[in-house]
């Protein structure tokens, strides 16, 4: 979808330097060749130069008339997800990504996009009519490219449903509906933890830690006003790179300044985090965080070797003393990559149970809800292998012994930063006493272990998708 309006207020603000966007087939071109989809083991320097190595899903994408910039894209279950946002300023010299708000609101409608979309990827009928209606569903939710409602699932798909205008005019445009009944607010906290450990002095083990504040406010009246503060724990690491949703009317700028980009000191905002916000009809994410945890929740070793035919794996894991030790699921999934079918397996596992997959290439050690007393579990095993055949997984970094293991698991009303609602700190100025829910959770997301026997690359491939 093109936005005239704001392309018009784009030429305006850049002037000489302003690149136009190609027609849709060129721009997609254009993209897929940026996204390595397109010409992927083609050495192209204006992609693939050691300058232009990217740490973001922002993106420089070339084109007849320039270098078009920013371009906001992600690939995700074989959907890529893109918009251009506006920056309303000059882009020589290009400004600090932080400074360009226009990025922000792109993310939130994008992933608004893919969360509408994403449920039916494995029904194609189904997915095809959803991306048909996608554009009556974006004429609401982004009427003239500024996004209003970037929960695209609560927006009705035919015309015929649509609120023209709010009955009252204090009613803001993202209260699309009006709520009748007892006051109620739901929050759920989730954070996602991702980790790469290789237990090599050379290489630094990293972690990084994501959180969202997800609120669903059943609340009367055209314009509520609700105050949720979060806090963390006495000397708890601060909260970072805190970015809002569009309904909360105003923050303490030192809540916004803060960023993983610099190191940590004293003078850092560390709380309370306080948001006003007039909400949405349904659930939305009211703001997303980061923060420098100093510890992986689960430490790992791994450790594999070649003998002769048969390969021996050793695996130890450590739950912190610090992570609560109750899980809804644990488990710790072993690939094995450009080898045949598993045709013998003996192994020992200290805790929990070992599995071998329906396609005889994965091993899958369910650890359960809990970690023992004394927080460390082990497996031992030999692996020998039969004739590999085209169904069995096939990677291009993992050869030889280089490979990983992949942890899974869940750790409900916990989070790795301590932050929590207090939900005394929830105010609401609607007559009755409101019923408030507060809840949160601690994900994994790309957890890796590597082989400490073998080369572990730096940037492995499913990350980036």
């Amino acid at each position: 979808r093109r936005y005239p309006t704001v392309e018009l207020r784009a030429e305006t603000f850049n002037g000489s330097t302003h690149v136009p966007i190609p027609s849709d087939s060129a721009f997609l071109q254009a993209l897929l060749q940026e996204l390595r989809l397109l010409d992927e083991h083609v050495f192209l320097e204006q992609r693939d130069t050691c300058t232009r190595i990217n740490h973001s899903c922002t993106y420089s994408v070339s084109s007849a008339a320039g270098e078009l910039w920013p371009v906001l894209a992600f690939h995700k279950s074989g959907l890529i997800y893109a918009c251009v946002p506006l920056v309303e300023g000059t882009l020589e010299p290009r400004p600090p990504l932080l400074s360009v708000s226009g990025l922000s609101q792109g993310l939130a409608l994008l992933l608004g996009i893919m969360d509408y979309v994403s449920p039916s990827r494995k029904n194609e009928a189904e997915l095809s009519a959803k991306i048909g209606q996608l554009r009556n569903l974006l004429i609401q939710a982004c009427p003239l490219g500024t996004p209003l409602n970037t929960d695209i699932r609560s927006l009705n798909s035919s015309f015929e449903d649509i609120q023209e205008m709010p009955a009252d005019k204090e009613q803001p445009a993202w209260r699309s509906s009006s709520y009748k009944g007892k006051p109620q607010v739901h929050v759920c906290i989730t954070e996602k933890v991702k980790c790469m450990q290789y237990d090599q002095r050379d290489v630094v083990d990293t972690w990084q830690v994501y959180g969202a504040v997800n609120c669903k406010c059943d609340i009367e009246g055209s314009a509520p006003n609700v105050t949720l503060s979060l806090s963390l724990p006495t000397n708890a690491p601060p909260l970072q790179d805190i970015v809002v949703h569009h309904c909360v009317t105003s923050v303490d700028p030192a809540m916004l300044v803060s960023t993983s980009a610099e190191p940590l000191h004293d003078s850092v905002y560390n709380g309370p985090y306080k948001f006003p916000f007039i909400p949405p009809s349904d659930s939305f994410n009211l703001c997303y965080y980061t923060s420098q945890v100093p510890v992986p929740p689960i430490l790992g070793c791994y450790q594999l070797v070649e003998e002769g035919s048969q390969i021996k794996i050793t695996v130890n894991l450590k739950l912190h003393e610090s992570i609560k030790n109750s899980f809804e699921y644990c488990e710790a999934r072993i690939p094995f990559f450009n080898r045949g079918p598993i045709a013998q397996l003996e192994s020992k596992v200290s805790y929990g149970q070992l599995d071998l997959s329906r396609e005889k290439s994965l091993l899958v050690w369910v650890i359960g809800q809990k970690f023992p007393k004394s927080l460390e579990v082990s497996l031992t095993g030999t692996v020998s292998f039969g004739t590999a055949g085209k169904e069995h997984p096939t990677d291009y970094v993992c050869t030889g012994n280089t490979a990983y293991v992949k942890l899974y698991f869940r750790i409900p009303d916990f989070t790795l930063t301590g932050c929590y609602v207090d939900q005394h700190s929830v105010q609401i100025f609607v007559p009755g006493k409101p019923k408030i829910t507060a809840s949160r959770e601690l994900i994994s997301s790309s957890y890796y272990i590597w082989n400490s026997k073998a080369p572990a690359p730096m940037v492995y491939k499913p990350l980036l998708d």
